[in-house]
């Protein structure tokens, strides 16, 4: 028998069918479209995300003779999906990446509502969040919100297409509304941000043991599967993942190097203290939570250094960034170009990168070096803001194929690092939550021992550690006079550009994007960092 395991990315959406000892069987991948329509926006088809869904399983399902007896699945987190009574939805999918109430966010951050919210359940808003959507809509597009009736997440969407359930889980409803004592929204929160009008729009939470239903005749017919199997709603991808590493006690830690670069570090309790930063994430009933700083630039950047530097990829970038020593010979890249700007570890939608200490004896080597520094030292940013001590950080998303940027965060943040065996960690994480909710195994702890496999480990370097801890102080110091600055040189934009918008392009699953039904981690040469040899995609 085996375990049909579905992860719905941003940008990837796969299928993994897993065997009774937790191995892949067989693996499928899709591309989908992130549509920028405007400046700032971005948005997804929500039925093509399903149609995705459902070409991926019946590809996966395809070279697989075991009887799959349980479907789970972990998606994005973050965003609005909304739908009408029906079901169906009213507009584009807006995603947790979408950067149009930055304003709003600037508002909220001036005023103290941002870090209010934050003293009362440890979580910093963004502008993909529903709190900042709902307001911009209710602005500039409030038919919409009246067409709607429920708001759902990308896991809430799929959830209802494949068992007819509209709800969330904990962990999609932990930023910015949940009452992490109750496990329910927190009408304080919604009050103070103006939203109570709009608490019809919220699903019904579902806690830790309530994320289970039946898969509908409908879906089971699109699926190839028999209908009325369970299927288990996981945590959203970050913490599926982070489950999927192994990563399930107090102090534990995992870094994931994709799309965002989210370290997250599982707690005991909810911290309210400290600088206004991160997500906290309900990760196991009332007794653990998940200390999350999900970054909006990641290996996005990477591929603009890529495509910038006339590159064919992130695997050529890495390639040319470790012929360069450590430092970049004094060149510092800050990396926050998401025209979102960031959101962790600090918040500031005015957020941009540039890169500091340029002459003309830099080359391409070191521009490419600088951006993996940069990325490796907001890892180090996102430890320190976790204000908890960890042992080590168990490393996962595409990045963490490259042996070379593994070494060099464990230098850059002076923490050991680990790698699985597994290639896709958040279908895992699904996996092992559907296996403790369907009582196949008795806790997510013994689930963990017994199917996750830590393949390699690195070690940092004492003297670049100490290289590293310098560096980090300089990036601090730069970034404070970036920010005093503005952030940009030019705060303007030029009539003539002012007129341009993106094309709108239609959402799709590119039939280009084949998918692979083998569970074997794609991996390409990449040059050494000091002194380790590395090769290695860190792509998204």
């Amino acid at each position: 028998m085996s375990v049909l395991a579905i992860d719905v990315g941003t940008t990837m959406i796969k299928s993994v069918v897993f065997d009774d000892q937790g191995g892949e069987l067989a693996v499928s991948r899709l591309a989908t479209e992130v549509l920028r329509r405007r400046p700032g926006w971005a948005e997804q088809d929500m039925d093509a995300v399903w149609n995705a869904v459902v070409h991926t399983v019946r590809t996966a399902l395809s070279d697989v003779s075991d009887p799959v007896w349980l479907v789970t699945f972990t998606a994005q987190g973050d965003g609005a999906w909304l739908v009408d009574a029906a079901g169906r939805p009213t507009g584009p999918a807006i995603l947790w990446s979408d950067g149009r109430a930055g304003e709003i966010l600037t508002h909220w951050q001036r005023d103290g509502v941002l870090e209010e919210a934050f003293r009362r359940n440890g979580s910093l808003t963004c502008s993909g969040m529903p709190n900042a959507v709902f307001r911009w809509l209710a602005a500039h597009d409030p038919g919409r919100l009246e067409a709607s009736g429920a708001s759902l997440t990308a896991a809430g969407w799929l959830f209802l297409k494949l068992t007819g359930v509209t709800a969330v889980d904990e962990s999609d409803a932990s930023a910015p509304f949940l009452d992490h004592a109750t496990g329910d929204y927190d009408p304080a929160v919604l009050e103070l941000f103006g939203l109570t009008p709009y608490a019809r729009l919220l699903p019904r939470v579902l806690g830790e043991h309530e994320r289970i239903a039946e898969l509908t005749g409908d879906a089971a017919a699109l699926l190839g599967l028999p209908a009325g199997l369970p299927v288990v709603m996981a945590p959203y991808d970050i913490a599926a993942t982070a489950r999927g590493v192994g990563v399930v006690d107090p102090g534990q830690a995992c870094g994931i190097l994709g799309t965002t670069l989210c370290t997250e570090i599982v707690r005991e309790d909810v911290d309210t203290g400290g600088e206004p930063t991160g997500i906290t994430i309900a990760y196991r009933g009332r007794e653990r939570v998940l200390r999350a700083f999900p970054t909006l630039n990641g290996a996005e950047v990477l591929g603009w250094a890529a495509r910038t530097l006339g590159l064919a990829g992130p695997p050529d970038l890495a390639e040319l960034a470790f012929t360069a020593p450590p430092g970049a010979g004094g060149v510092l890249f800050l990396p926050y170009l998401s025209p979102a700007g960031e959101r962790a570890p600090f918040l500031d939608p005015r957020a941009r990168g540039s890169f500091w200490g340029l002459s003309l004896e830099h080359g391409p080597a070191d521009l490419a070096r600088a951006v993996f520094d940069g990325l490796s030292l907001v890892v180090r940013d996102s430890l320190v803001a976790a204000r908890t001590t960890v042992t080590e950080l168990r490393l996962c998303g595409g990045g963490a194929n490259s042996d070379a940027w593994c070494q060099l965060v464990a230098d850059a943040t002076g923490v050991p690092t680990a790698r699985s065996g597994d290639t896709e960690l958040g279908a895992k994480g699904a996996f092992l939550t559907g296996l403790v909710l369907t009582g196949a195994e008795t806790d997510m702890r013994g689930a963990a021992e017994k199917y996750v496999r830590m393949r390699t480990r690195w070690h940092p370097d004492p003297e670049r550690s100490r290289f590293y801890a310098g560096l980090y102080e300089e990036l601090l110091r730069w970034r404070a006079l970036a920010r005093d600055a503005g952030w940009a040189a030019a705060t303007r934009t030029a009539p003539e550009a002012a007129t341009r918008t993106a094309p709108e392009a239609a959402t799709r699953a590119t039939p280009a994007a084949a998918p692979r039904t083998t569970a074997t981690a794609t991996t390409a040469p990449g040059a050494a960092a000091v002194p380790a040899p590395a090769k290695g995609d860190p792509g998204a």
